[in-house]
């Protein structure tokens, strides 16, 4: 009877010890959710697989960790779906991984090379980052990865855009390599491309019709490369392409020689013109404004109109402020961007000196961002200011043209009484 308690306790031990293993309970080293089907094991310097991971895994975190190998290890998760094996010291994407992966992170390794077989059997796979790795070659397989729809290859070594790219392909990012060429026929078979980043390469020129078929592309990044803006056998295709794609482009390959340049030279004031000027809008522009108004528009080569000869002013003012209805912020600030300043011509000068000397002192009225739309309210006290005159020095006034002619009055009356 001793002996078979004894056994019995023996045999429970046993089952105490190995069944946890069998049934997979998560790992010390690991956090785990979903029924211990989503393990997370980043950060945590492991070299090895830790033990007690259950075959169905869904997700599989390895990230931050030392692995240098994982070649054959992880082919039993047959359910797994989502592998991040980022920021270890792998040499290679790890061999014989499961056929049911979706997505696949292998970012910042040490790998060199992307073989063909690494990717031949995964047709469920959907996302493929190896960014940030040594990539000098990606080899792919025509007819593979046909579920493929983002593939980052940026921050690698890379000469060549791959070849073979999967055909059901949406984005592909190339930034960040050495890239000088594509080889014919290397997006042709890319119909579905929407994203393709190119920005930061050695790009000189585009090969014609490279970007033909490119037909669903949506967003292209071509700056940070070194366009031969000056060859006229090779560019022209490529800058003919930008500007017929209905494509959103980052980096317009020369897009900053002066003979792409549409927009027209500035016009400048000539040195013998030294006449009064009013610059801002023309006087149909202002009528136009008045009967319907609408946003003013900021312009550097402002229409210049002849001023009318005024009268020095006699007071000074600050310079006026019109409300506008084009500020996002109200009319108060677009009053300070829309200013009046009144100028003497001869002292160059932005404020109102009091006037002295000649009846007809030059003047310049500058308007800085366009005529306002309610140019008939102008503030009572500005247009006081503009109207003001002052008697001219030398013409009598009614007063004085009253009092003399009361006094030939008296004259003439004495002179009546002188002859009687």
């Amino acid at each position: 009877m001793e002996y078979q308690i004894l056994n019995t306790s023996t045999c429970l031990l046993v089952l105490l010890v190995f069944i946890p293993t069998g049934l997979g309970i998560c790992p010390s080293s690991c956090k785990c959710s979903g029924n211990d089907r989503n393990v997370d094991c980043s950060g945590r310097n492991l070299t090895v697989l830790p033990q007690g991971l259950q075959d169905n895994l869904t997700y599989l975190n390895l990230s931050f960790n030392q692995f240098v190998d994982l070649d054959h290890q992880l082919t039993r998760f047959t359910n797994l779906r989502t592998l991040d094996i980022s920021n270890n010291w792998l040499k290679n994407v790890p061999a014989h991984l499961p056929k049911s992966l979706w997505e696949l992170y292998a970012t910042n390794n040490n790998i060199k090379v992307l073989q063909k077989l690494d990717t031949a059997y995964q047709w469920n796979l959907r996302v493929l980052d190896i960014s940030r790795n040594m990539v000098e070659r990606a080899v792919l397989i025509n007819n593979t990865l046909s579920s493929l729809k983002f593939l980052n290859l940026s921050s690698n070594k890379l000469w060549t855009v791959p070849t073979n790219m999967p055909y059901n392909i949406e984005t592909v990012d190339l930034s960040n390599n050495f890239l000088s060429q594509i080889l014919p026929g290397t997006l042709v078979r890319l119909q579905h491309l929407t994203s393709l980043y190119l920005h930061n390469n050695k790009f000189s020129y585009i090969p014609d019709k490279a970007f033909d078929q490119l037909s669903q592309l949506q967003v292209i990044t071509l700056y940070n490369n070194p366009w031969s803006c000056s060859d006229n056998q090779t560019i022209p295709y490529v800058l003919q392409w930008v500007q017929g794609t209905a494509a959103r482009v980052l980096g317009a390959p020369c897009a900053e020689q002066p003979w792409t340049s549409t927009a027209p030279a500035p016009a400048q004031p000539t040195a013998l013109d030294s006449s009064p000027m009013i610059k801002g809008t023309k006087a149909a522009d202002r009528e136009a404004s008045a009967a319907a108004p609408e946003p003013t528009k900021v312009t550097k080569t402002h229409k210049q109109l002849k001023a009318k000869e005024v009268p020095p002013l006699g007071t000074q003012s600050p310079p006026a402020l019109f409300p506008g209805t084009d500020s996002p912020n109200g009319p108060q600030e677009a009053a300070a961007t829309r200013t009046i300043l009144v100028q003497d011509s001869t002292e160059g000068n932005a404020s109102l000196a009091p006037a002295t000397g000649s009846s007809t002192t030059p003047m310049t009225l500058s308007i800085t961002s366009g005529m306002p739309t309610n140019y008939s309210k102008m503030p009572q006290s500005t247009t006081a200011t503009l109207r003001k005159e002052e008697a001219t020095p030398g013409v009598p006034s009614h007063a004085s043209r009253w009092q003399m002619g009361l006094l030939c009055l008296a004259l003439l009356h004495a002179l009546a009484l002188a002859m009687d």
